[in-house]
């Protein structure tokens, strides 16, 4: 037999109190009961008795587990490990009497076994009485007290649950119970002050902030009532599912925590400092295109933070506009909030809002991003994603905008789809327009793909799992480089921020994730086993997809900034000529609406766009050497 588990820090306390014990125990049997029978030290030899009685008593007790319990979670099991372990080491004692024959009668060794075995509990009884019912008393003054709503087995596991809970904000708790012989009385420390019919006046009298209906066995209609009951209390009301819920398998799964993207980031989130931001943001008119989407709902929500004078955000879309408005104004309703349905296409609308707001830092998000249907759409992407951001960028020049950042893509490097390479002509406008001498400081983020974002994997994988499955993954070898929405943003403002111009802001994203494993891990979440229990189905890459991204183009080097998470990608001069021309001869292509000539034409004008229709090689070396290149440390270029 071997030490059960592993001993905890509560574990090695407990050991010594037990040795204090176990060594009291053996001195008050003998003064009680060694007297009575004319027993004397010197025929005991106390000293070898002791040292024998404590240590046969503590392996007994390790064997056990005793030392191994988080106590302030154990009660009855617990309390049994102790006398299991002291009888088992009470026996060890005795046979070791009978051996050795010691001049210690039977009923002393009884009376020492008795009274160290009611020590070792009564210490325990004492630690959790403490814990348990004193801590309310230790708590801050101003903390709410919570009701608990049923009595049953239900709700006194709850009230175990919430005496643990290292939140304050449950203390002190209490109990209402329809049952009137629970009515006054305490259980394990919380007072039942009631039925259900007096919920609302107990809330009142006790200040109750939170309230836990704990009847899962409770019908639909009764549930019904105790909620109605609850309404009008100003209280946090929350619910244990009922018994039904909890039997099936479909409904625990909606039970489940919920899916912390961060999680799968595979690295620590990224923080960056605020006060530039706060500089370039607190009370100026801040536009968001795009302000509806992933990435632009969240750039509304964090440049909230910094008191903004106004917030205009422009979407096409209404519902997701509608959703952003409705959010900020629950979670701030005195910040000023204009939203405008319209079109980054339509340059007559922007050209009046822009006159309207006159704002002071324009965030571009608004963009056409799904890959597959941007090869089969690429006039639709040329004249959203190019056109689009070259509108924006002329109005942020003509209204001598402060700073215009771009939202762009890893995409863009070496792009082998459409939306890439329209991303890639989009850096190029902000470079030209850097180069006309504009006073906005036009600048452009690029980033890999953001996890939980629109049109991102994890949402798919999670609508595949929950309808059973299988989850598709184009290709095993598959590697993208992630962020979180907050981080993307994050980096957005700081680029801004600390933007003179024509820059292309690059982050360290740590090392590239395989999609693969990404699937597998969400699977796993889901409780299934990968590839026997959910299925992984490998579908093959899809039109202009890659195997991996890069972060940088091989005539791209690499400047630091005071954020060693932030580089630089070397400016690029684009020639204001050849620019207007290729801009002149899109516009003409597009105008067709023929997709085999605007792809030829986008091929055109980005030299570095490989199509899927051209045939590209994915070697392992290039993979490799790609990795290691946005991972290096590259010298600092003054």
């Amino acid at each position: 037999m071997r030490l059960k588990g592993r001993i905890s820090k509560s574990g090695i306390v407990f050991f010594l109190t037990d040795i204090i014990v176990m060594n009291l125990s053996l001195l008050i049997t003998y003064f009680v009961f060694g007297s009575l029978e004319g027993m004397h030290l010197e025929t005991l030899n106390m000293p070898y008795l002791i040292i024998t009685y404590v240590i046969l008593n503590s392996i007994a007790l390790s064997l056990f587990g005793v030392y191994c319990s988080v106590w302030s979670f154990e009660r009855v099991n617990g309390l049994m490990k102790c006398v299991l372990g002291s009888t088992a080491g009470f026996g060890g004692f005795y046979i070791f009497h009978i051996i050795f024959q010691t001049d210690m009668s039977d009923l002393f060794n009884f009376a020492i076994y008795v009274v160290s075995t009611l020590g070792i509990v009564a210490v325990r009884i004492i630690y959790g009485y403490l814990f348990v019912v004193l801590k309310p008393y230790f708590m801050s003054k101003n903390v709410g007290s919570t009701l608990i709503v049923g009595a049953g087995s239900a709700g006194r596991m709850l009230l175990e649950v919430l005496q643990r809970s290292k939140d304050e904000v449950y203390y002190p708790i209490y109990f209402v119970d329809d049952d009137p012989t629970k009515a006054n009385k305490t259980i394990c420390g919380a007072k039942v002050c009631g039925t259900t019919f007096m919920i609302s006046e107990i809330c009142k009298n006790f200040k109750i902030m939170n309230i836990w209906l704990a009847i899962p066995s409770a019908s639909d209609d009764k549930r019904m009532k105790l909620r109605n009951a609850c309404d009008g209390c100003n209280c946090v009301v929350r619910e244990l599912p009922c018994v039904n819920e909890l039997i099936e398998q479909k409904s625990l799964l909606k039970q489940s925590k919920k899916l912390k993207i961060e999680d799968l980031l595979g690295r620590e989130e990224i923080h960056f400092e605020n006060q530039s931001v706060k500089e370039l943001l607190n009370k100026r008119v801040c536009m968001i295109t795009g302000g509806g989407g992933s990435i632009g709902s969240e750039l509304c929500r964090q440049i909230l933070k910094y008191d903004p004078k106004k917030i205009v955000i422009v979407d096409i879309y209404e519902n997701n506009a509608y959703d952003i408005q409705q959010e900020l104004k629950i979670s701030s309703p005195n910040a000023d909030i204009s939203v405008e349905i319209a079109s980054v296409r339509d340059y007559d609308k922007l050209n009046f809002l822009f006159n309207k707001y006159r704002p002071y830092v324009v965030f571009h998000a608004a963009a056409h991003k799904h890959v597959p249907l941007m090869e089969d759409n690429p006039e639709e992407a040329v004249k959203n994603n190019i056109f689009g951001t070259y509108n924006v960028a002329t109005l942020c020049d003509l209204y001598k905008v402060k700073k215009m950042v771009l939202i762009s893509t890893d995409k863009a490097v070496n792009p082998t789809n459409v939306m890439g390479a329209t991303k890639r002509f989009c850096e190029m406008i902000i470079q030209y327009m850097s180069q006309k001498g504009s006073s906005t400081d036009f600048t452009a983020v690029r980033f890999g793909n953001v996890l939980g974002s629109n049109g991102s994997v994890i949402p798919l994988f999670k609508r595949q799992i929950e309808s059973g499955g299988p989850v598709t993954v184009t290709h095993r070898d598959i590697i993208r480089y992630f962020m979180t929405i907050p981080e993307a943003v994050s980096l957005v403002m700081q680029a801004g921020a600390i933007a003179k111009g024509s820059e292309i802001f690059i982050l360290d994203m740590g090392e590239s994730v395989k999609i693969t494993t990404l699937a597998e891990n969400i699977i796993k979440f889901y409780g299934y086993e990968p590839y026997t229990e959910m299925p992984i189905v490998f579908t093959g890459l899809r039109p202009g997809e890659k195997l991996f991204e890069e972060l940088l183009m091989d005539e791209e080097g690499l400047e630091s900034t005071h954020n060693e998470k932030i580089f630089i990608g070397n400016q690029i001069t684009v020639d204001p000529k050849k620019f207007l021309e290729n801009m002149k001869e899109l516009e003409t292509v597009c105008k067709s609406n023929n997709s085999k000539k605007v792809i030829e034409c986008l091929h055109k004008v980005v030299p570095t766009f490989v199509g899927s229709e051209r045939k590209v090689v994915y070697s392992p070396l290039r993979q490799e050497r790609c990795v290691q290149k946005s991972h290096q440390s590259v010298p600092v270029t003054k």
